[in-house]
């Protein structure tokens, strides 16, 4: 018999596409990760909000394109794309913390998690697979919408930038799977989608908003060696993500950005550490579903 899921379920509470044991036991492992993202993906994007996702960063880049390069000139695409981040650093990791907080225990309170770890699957392969289809429709939509805001602006000003652009939107999509896989891990340990959420919020508040500013009273007040700037920028994603784009271009910002310029951080390194982040997560959470108490 071939290897399949069998059924569509019509909701992401409702049944839970269903494999044989006998199917599953001749799957290798990455086919079986496979399946269960596209699973993940089939009921993810039956949902609204990809839809919302995808209008809510096509606006967010029009807007800023529109303006930018009304305001800067159409050859000064690195102000643009400067903008783009620094506003961005606060919408991707939120869109991303939201759509995974309740991947984990949100399918553990549906009854569907359980359903899924007595198939032939390990749990490690359950929770990437979920992961990786999360992170389809996620990418998908920002893909769209900020590819939208590229076309934007090689109608205004050509494709002269398309370049900064092009870097802009990928890593604005690795950093997005940065902090869908906090929100995975975060899942994974909560009890409840409501202590999964309120975790994302406070996850989202450091890392945009308190690192940073702690970082800045710590420079205030002592003398900080470049060493301790280089740990500040990569242990936050967000000052990764920001840096790493920021550092391509003509251009620069001020606040924290500007200081961490002052440590010297390599591109390779910044890459490194967006990789690092990228898999710690995922990795923490598929060691934490094991210790979960059934």
């Amino acid at each position: 018999m071939a290897s399949r899921f069998r059924s569509e379920p019509t909701s992401e509470h409702a049944a839970v596409e269903t494999v044989s044991d006998d199917e599953l036991g001749s799957i290798p492992g990455y086919r079986a990760v496979i399946r269960i993202a596209i699973r993940e993906y089939r009921i993810a994007i039956r949902g609204r909000w990809a839809i919302g996702l995808t209008a809510l960063f096509a606006i967010f880049s029009v807007t800023v394109v529109g303006f930018g390069t009304s305001e800067v000139g159409p050859s000064q695409y690195a102000a643009v794309v400067a903008s783009l981040v620094e506003l961005g650093v606060y919408l991707v990791p939120l869109a991303a913390l939201t759509v995974g907080y309740d991947t984990v225990v949100g399918a553990r309170e549906a009854g569907s998690l359980d359903m899924l770890f007595t198939l032939p699957v390990s749990q490690a392969q359950v929770i990437f697979g979920k992961y990786l289809g999360r992170l389809a429709v996620l990418g998908g939509a920002m893909g769209i919408g900020l590819g939208v805001g590229g076309v934007a602006a090689t109608l205004i000003g050509g494709i002269g930038g398309l370049e900064q652009y092009a870097l802009f939107v990928i890593v604005s999509v690795a950093t997005a799977g940065v902090f869908l896989g906090v929100s995975v891990l975060l899942s994974t340990l909560a009890r409840e989608k409501t202590q999964a959420l309120g975790a994302a919020l406070v996850a989202w508040l450091w890392f945009v908003l308190l690192h940073d500013l702690v970082a800045i009273g710590l420079i205030a007040g002592t003398e900080l060696p470049d060493a301790a700037l280089t740990v500040m920028a990569l242990t936050n994603p967000a000052d990764v993500y920001r840096l790493l784009v920021l550092s391509q271009l003509e251009t620069t910002t001020g606040g924290f950005a500007a200081v961490l310029a002052k440590a010297s951080l390599s591109v390779p390194l910044l890459v490194v550490a967006l990789i690092v982040w990228l898999l710690a997560p995922i990795v923490v959470a598929t060691v934490g579903i094991r210790h979960q108490p059934p």
